[in-house]
C-alpha cells in the first residue's frame, strides 16, 4: 500500500548576526585619549632634556622642544600602530577588547609602552594567531621606514655639535671628518658616564649601507635612528616565546602546548643568563664599594637570586630547574671572566624581564579550546616573526662605560 502524499513545509530559521563586541562609549575614548596626550608629553619631556634635544648654544630649553615632539610622535607612532594591530585584529575576530592604553613616566624614555586588555578567552588558534602577530608585524614595519629614513637622511659628523657636553668627541669629529670608533677614545669623560646602546644583527645590516652612521654611544642623539632602534627593540621583547607575551601566542599556535612548553622554558634560562650579565657586575660594583675586597660575593647573591627564579618559573620541577641552573650561572660567570666584564655596569633591562615574565606573564600558555593547524601562509608568517626576534634582539641593549 502507497503511503500517502504529505504536504511538507521547510521550516526556515532565522540566521543572528554575532553582536559587535567593541563599541566603546565617549567617555572610554575620552580616558585613552588623555593617556596618550600625557604619554606624549612626558616622551617630549625626557626627549628633550636626555636624549634627542640639541642643548649646544640654546638659551631657553623650550627651544628644544621641537626635537623632543619630534622623537615622541616617531616612538609613539610605533607604539600606536603595535597596539592598534592587536585591537583590529581582536575586532575582526569579534573578541573583546579595550583601546590601548598608554603609560606615561617622566623617567628613561618617557613611557612603559602601551598595552590592550583582551577581556575574553580566545577559544580559537587561528584568532590567536593573528591576534598575537599582528601587532609585532605591524610595528615592526613602522620602525624599520623610521630607521631607513633615519639612515637615508643623516646629517654629517659635524651635527654632534649642536650638544653640549662631547668636547672630546667634537675634536675628534673636527679633526679627522669621523666619530671615534670605540667609546674608549672619548677622553676625560667621567667614569660609566658613556652610555652605550647594544646594537642587533638587523641594525648593523642596514647600518652597513650608509655613510656617516653615527657610533652607538651617540646614535641617541638622532630621533629617527633612535626611536627605530627603540621600535625594533620593543618588537623582539614583545615577540619573547614565553606565555602570553605576543611571541607566546604565535609559537603555541605553531607547534602546540607541550612543544611551546619546552621552548618557552629554554628560552628562559636564556634570558636569565642576560640577567647574570648585567645583575653580576651590578652587584660586584656595589659591594665592592661597601666592603672592599668581597666583590666576590656578587656571583654567591645572583646564585641565590637566580635559584629563586628558576623555582618559581618552572614549578619546583627539579629535572629542569638543577641543569639550568648550573648551565646559566655557570655561562653568566665564565663570560664575565674571560671579558673582564665585572666591572662595567649594565641596565638591568633582563633583570628586570625575568621577574616581569616569571610573576606577570608565566612560562606556559594556557590552552587553546579548539586547536586546529594554522593555514601554510600564516605558518610561514609565525616562522619570519621568530626570525626577526633574533635578528632584532640584543644581548646588551643598554650600558655604561669609560
Amino acid at each position: 500500500m502507497p503511503f500517502p502524499e504529505v504536504e511538507t513545509q521547510t521550516q526556515e530559521f532565522p540566521t543572528f548576526k554575532k553582536k559587535p563586541k567593541n563599541k566603546p562609549d565617549a567617555w572610554t575614548i575620552l580616558k585613552h585619549v588623555a593617556l596618550f596626550i600625557a604619554t606624549f608629553a612626558s616622551v617630549t619631556f625626557v626627549g628633550m632634556f636626555f636624549w634627542v634635544g640639541q642643548t649646544a648654544g640654546v638659551e631657553s630649553y623650550w627651544e628644544m622642544w621641537p626635537e623632543g615632539a619630534l622623537f615622541a610622535s616617531l616612538l609613539l607612532a610605533f607604539l600606536a600602530t603595535h597596539e592598534f594591530g592587536h585591537y583590529f585584529a581582536a575586532v575582526y575576530h569579534n573578541v573583546k577588547v579595550t583601546l590601548p592604553y598608554f603609560i606615561p613616566i617622566p623617567i628613561g624614555i618617557g613611557t612603559m609602552g602601551a598595552v590592550i586588555k583582551i577581556e575574553e578567552q580566545i577559544q580559537e588558534t587561528k584568532k590567536l594567531f593573528d591576534i598575537g602577530i599582528a601587532g609585532p608585524i605591524a610595528g615592526f614595519v613602522v620602525s624599520l621606514i623610521v630607521l631607513l629614513y633615519g639612515f637615508a637622511t643623516l646629517p654629517e659628523p659635524s651635527f654632534i655639535e649642536n650638544f653640549a657636553g662631547h668636547e672630546a668627541v667634537i675634536s675628534h669629529v673636527q679633526e679627522t671628518g669621523t666619530y671615534p670608533e670605540t667609546a674608549p677614545e672619548i677622553e676625560n669623560a667621567p667614569e660609566g658616564s658613556t652610555i652605550m646602546l647594544g646594537n642587533t644583527l638587523l641594525y648593523s645590516l642596514l647600518a652597513s649601507f650608509f655613510n656617516d652612521v653615527p657610533p652607538m654611544y651617540e646614535m641617541y642623539h638622532y630621533p629617527f635612528l633612535f626611536a627605530g632602534w627603540l621600535g625594533l627593540f620593543f618588537t623582539a621583547l614583545n615577540l619573547t616565546p614565553i606565555g602570553q607575551l605576543d611571541g607566546g601566542h604565535i609559537l603555541y599556535s605553531l607547534i602546540g602546548f607541550k612543544k611551546h612548553r619546552t621552548v618557552a622554558r629554554i628560552c628562559f634560562g636564556f634570558i636569565a643568563t642576560l640577567g647574570g650579565l648585567e645583575a653580576i657586575p651590578f652587584l660586584f660594583i656595589n659591594i665592592n664599594g661597601w666592603y672592599p675586597g668581597y666583590g666576590f660575593l656578587s656571583v654567591l647573591l645572583w646564585a641565590f637570586i637566580l635559584l629563586f627564579l628558576f623555582r618559581k618559573a618552572l614549578f619546583k620541577d627539579h629535572v629542569w630547574i638543577a641543569p639550568m641552573w648550573a648551565v646559566s650561572l655557570i655561562t653568566s660567570v665564565g663570560y664575565l671572566y674571560f671579558t673582564n666584564g665585572f666591572a662595567q655596569a649594565g641596565s638591568l633591562i633582563w633583570v628586570f624581564w625575568s621577574f616581569f615574565l616569571v610573576y606577570f606573564v608565566k612560562m606556559e600558555h594556557p590552552p587553546v579550546l579548539f586547536e586546529r593547524p594554522l593555514t601554510p601562509w600564516r605558518k610561514r608568517l609565525g616562522w619570519i616573526s621568530m626570525v626577526v626576534f633574533v635578528l632584532c634582539i640584543s644581548p646588551t641593549p643598554i650600558y655604561f662605560v669609560n
